[in-house]
């Protein structure tokens, strides 16, 4: 299901998959459809209601606990603060960070009942610290998510990763990637796929 093979640091490949041909695009843009003509029960949830999400940063005490979405909108001031926690450490860079990968987030948390924060690796990568990255490793893409906002690598303490990629991965609600030997895994909300 998952690759055995694990990249030499504990960064992610995140986007080296994420070419995708014109059937392919064509496949997921179907899917999408389906998806928004009949929501299931995690759309369903994610359309209505407050979400919440409990993020620390790997390294920095920097945290997040709190409601980033209520009254069918996303809370800019919270956002804000979500932005910093997965800025660009090495670099001290923001970006505004895309708001579905908190939803992807949310959606696993809530479906595996977590209630601890998840330790953030990576967030942000500025497009420097990407192509130093990809210098190091050629499994890391040269066009990765990582640099748009859109993908994250954690893990939540108190539960296994791989279950927890297992469940985002039929889930379908973007990336995910197991890197099992460091204990994360990756999620963004690109294109569903599985590594």
């Amino acid at each position: 299901m998952f690759s055995g093979h694990r990249p030499a640091e504990p960064e992610c490949p995140c986007c080296a998959d994420a070419r995708i041909g014109r059937r392919s695009l064509i496949g997921a843009g179907m899917g999408l459809l389906a998806c928004a003509a009949v929501p299931g029960p995690a759309e369903a949830q994610l359309a209505r209601g407050t979400r919440r999400l409990n993020v620390k940063r790997a390294y920095t005490s920097d945290s997040f606990s709190g409601v980033y979405f209520t009254d069918g909108r996303y809370v800019t001031e919270a956002l804000r603060k979500l932005d910093w926690v997965f800025r660009d450490i090495s670099r001290e860079e923001v970006t505004p960070m895309d708001p579905r990968l908190f939803d992807v987030m949310h959606s696993v948390a809530a479906r595996m009942e977590a209630t601890d924060a998840f330790e953030v690796i990576s967030g942000y990568r500025s497009p420097e610290t990407n192509a130093a990255t990809a210098r190091r490793s050629s499994r890391v893409s040269t066009v990765s998510l990582h640099m748009s906002g859109m993908a994250g690598d954690m893990r939540l303490p108190s539960r296994n990763s791989y279950e927890m990629a297992r469940l985002a991965a039929r889930m379908g609600l973007g990336g995910v990637g197991l890197y099992r030997r460091d204990g994360f895994v990756h999620l963004d909300c690109g294109v569903p796929r599985r590594w």
